[in-house]
């Protein structure tokens, strides 16, 4: 049990760390309410499920190769970069109207969420590092089974993060007046420009 309560703890130590991805969900919860962050996270759990299959059965090698990462790199650039460019030419939209948070789908904030985390250069190599080697600790000591429990645990940490900041993103958004709630956005928007810039950085050092 204490072995499990520290991966857990390992999972929300992991999903705490403000990047890209978290700084789109608390955007989408702060413009879209709960279920819109919440639908988001879920998208960026199922690519999170997706690496750990990709470092399990060891197709962790193939990511490491330099045109995959560029690509990963090139696109991350031009996902954050349009991201935050659209949200900062549609804070004037910004309401506290509950009735904006339907225009948009639930089924478009998972697909949001599952792109811009497949496309995170950082979530794979996140996936590489950190379970990469859980696996080669516990390499030869350890049952499939447990591996599982252990991995599902990680998981668990990391829903919890992510419940809760969709939670008080969605909070926040009714305390919020209208003005904050831009300043809010606004700030968000810039930070996905940076993150996008600093991809787009390290995509033109793997070619040159």
């Amino acid at each position: 049990m204490n072995s499990i309560l520290t991966y857990v703890f390992l999972g929300v130590s992991m999903a705490a760390t403000i990047g890209p991805v978290k700084t789109v969900l608390l955007n989408t919860g702060l413009k879209n309410g709960f279920f819109h962050a919440w639908f988001f996270s879920l998208g960026a759990i199922v690519t999170d499920i997706i690496y750990m299959f990709v470092v399990y059965f060891g197709i962790g090698q193939f990511i490491e190769s330099e045109l995959l990462k560029t690509i990963l790199w090139s696109f991350g650039c031009f996902v954050l970069l349009y991201t935050g460019i659209e949200n900062l030419l549609s804070l004037h939209k910004i309401e506290m109207d509950s009735n904006t948070k339907k225009r948009t789908r639930l089924r478009q904030s998972i697909m949001s969420g599952f792109f811009m985390s497949l496309l995170n250069p950082l979530t794979i190599l996140f996936w590489l590092g950190i379970y990469g080697s859980i696996l080669a600790k516990n390499a030869g000591s350890t049952t499939i089974y447990q591996i599982i429990i252990l991995s599902i645990a990680i998981l668990v940490g990391i829903i919890l993060v992510d419940f809760l900041m969709s939670f008080f993103s969605s909070v926040a958004r009714k305390l919020l007046s209208t003005r904050l709630l831009k300043i809010v956005s606004f700030v968000s928007a810039i930070l996905m420009i940076g993150f996008g810039l600093y991809f787009g950085k390290m995509a033109f050092q793997m070619l040159f």
